[in-house]
């Protein structure tokens, strides 16, 4: 009985699931009609999509769509502030190693003179040196591809050499007149962003901060454990163009400076809940006199970490007024493989001040700034500072303090404008200095071996007169002009930066500052602060 009356309303059933099913289909979008959708929402393309379709399907010639794109992008985003920014799939390799502070290749570093590719260090314990290749080896070939006298640019041997570590590259190089195939293994090759850590007077450590990326914070420690073991009680921080980099990373170097349950910094935005970040752990130097160096060049990041100093009265800030970058950036991946870096927030320092500079009329103008500062005098006179935010802060002590540009620092130090005459400038813009070096280093190897370390090579090595003649001779090839009317201002740069880039070409960038800082006048100022007990900001 039950199965004859399934039978009797199965078809009313399958009509009734008809019906529904036309009248829905007759609602749905892309019925044809005006009737309201049901449950399907038509999603909107928006009309910068839509022009790029119809560009795409519709316009008279052939277009680069991606390169049309990514030009779309970039004007949509420079209406915004200059920080937020596209990042395309090429960049975005490089951008990452730089963070991540590690890249895939062989380890050597190298420059190009003449379309000649030359060896100018190799990275100790690295790929390269396990392979045999050393200092002053002329590149001829990356497996099939011939790089000597072709016009090879810096990028392109760079992505010839690098590649997945356990790869094999083969090297053809070209040794004392001998060519030499050599198999390297490419390998992980650490990007250090502490770029010199030693001992500046017989109690002060120095360490060189270059940026600050996800292995900065370990060698910040290894630096800070190793001068400790060497006596190290006041201590000098550099943080010159230090662009800046992980936000967590100057935190936690922060916290080794601070005793506990300090502000260091906090953020806020539109859609960003403020976020505060403070001091965790007993930290490592809480109590020595410190000094931080700062320049036009130090944003972001090492803004964070000098304003946590000064706001907290923890040390002296010393040099020129910092960049300005108080706007805080995440990183978005996109599908094309490229990233967008977004501005999502701004962040504060301890006292509560944003030192984000006004960027309102304009990259271009945001971008001339430091420009700017030049010439309006600022660089050189400390009278000339423009104080954009007029609201006053204090730190912890009192001091009055400002923001909206920047930290101003407590101690200045002047930029010195006469050692870029005409003839420096030029050795300085055709790196005379560092080809120079690297070609006398290769000629008189055997005379460096008797430096053992840089503080050595600080202490024995005096460039000479003949020294001196062999640099301008090889500059005059450069063609730089008034070699012949040197002042003794100008020969005294040249020897300094000589007897530096010597020291880099033995000691990398651990010689070249121990050795140009030596006369450099803001380390000389950081340690007559951090030595006179009574020096206070």
């Amino acid at each position: 009985m039950s199965n004859r009356k399934l039978n009797v309303f199965l078809p009313l059933l399958f009509a009734v699931v008809l019906a529904l099913g036309m009248f829905l289909g007759h609602k749905m979008p892309g019925s044809g009609n005006n009737g309201t959708t049901v449950f399907f929402t038509k999603p909107s393309r928006g009309p910068l999509q839509e022009v790029m379709d119809l560009i795409k399907t519709k316009y008279v010639d052939t277009l680069n769509t991606d390169k049309l794109q990514q030009e779309a992008i970039e004007g949509l985003l420079s209406k915004l502030d200059p920080h937020s920014i596209y990042i395309t799939p090429e960049e975005l390799q490089r951008v990452t190693e730089d963070m991540d502070g590690n890249f895939e290749g062989i380890g050597v570093e190298f420059n190009i003179t003449n379309d000649t590719v030359n060896v100018v260090s190799v990275l100790s314990g690295g790929p390269s040196e396990t392979a045999g290749v050393q200092t002053g080896d002329k590149i001829l070939k990356v497996n099939d591809t011939l790089v000597a006298g072709n016009s090879i640019t810096a990028e392109k041997i760079r992505r010839l050499l690098r590649g997945p570590a356990g790869s094999i590259v083969n090297t053809q190089v070209l040794r004392q007149q001998k060519t030499i195939t050599i198999p390297i293994k490419r390998g992980v090759i650490p990007l250090y962003s502490v770029d010199a850590a030693y001992m500046a007077a017989p109690t002060v450590g120095y360490i060189k901060i270059s940026r600050f990326s996800a292995t900065t914070y370990d060698e910040f420690m290894k630096a800070m454990r190793q001068l400790t073991q060497q006596g190290m009680k006041e201590l000098i921080i550099d943080l010159r163009q230090n662009p800046g980099g992980y936000l967590d990373a100057a935190v936690r170097v922060a916290d080794e400076l601070l005793d506990e349950n300090k502000l260091i910094v906090y953020t806020k935005g539109k859609d960003f809940p403020r976020a505060d970040y403070k001091t965790k752990r007993p930290g490592l130097f809480e109590k020595g006199a410190l000094a931080i160096l700062t320049d036009e060049g130090s944003a972001s990041a090492s803004e964070i970490l000098a304003g946590a100093i000064q706001d907290w009265d923890r040390g002296a800030i010393i040099g020129r007024r910092t960049f300005g970058k108080g706007l805080v950036q995440e990183q978005y991946d996109l599908d094309n493989g490229g990233a967008l870096r977004l501005t999502v927030a701004r962040y504060y320092i301890p006292s509560g001040r944003s030192i984000q500079k006004p960027y309102g009329k304009g990259h271009d103008d945001y971008n001339d700034d430091i420009m700017e500062r030049l010439n309006h005098g600022e660089l050189v006179n400390k009278d000339s500072i423009k104080i954009n935010d007029t609201v006053p802060y204090k730190t912890a002590g009192g001091r009055r303090v400002y923001g909206g540009g920047g930290i101003t620092p407590d101690f200045f130090i002047p930029f010195d404008t006469a050692r870029f005459t005409p003839t420096l400038t030029a050795i300085y813009t055709r790196n005379t200095f560092g080809n120079f070096a690297y070609q006398y280093y290769t000629n008189h190897r055997e005379t460096f071996k008797a430096y053992k370390d840089a503080a050595a090579f600080v202490k024995g090595f005096q460039p000479t007169g003949e020294l001196m003649n062999e640099f301008l001779s090889f500059a005059k090839k450069d063609s730089i002009p008034g070699l012949d009317r040197l002042s003794a201002k100008d020969e005294n740069e040249i020897r300094v930066r000589l007897k530096a880039m010597l020291a880099r070409q033995l000691f990398r960038t651990e010689g070249f500052y121990e050795t140009i800082n030596q006369d450099d006048p803001m380390v000389k100022k950081a340690l007559e602060v951090v030595l006179d007990k009574s020096s206070t900001p």
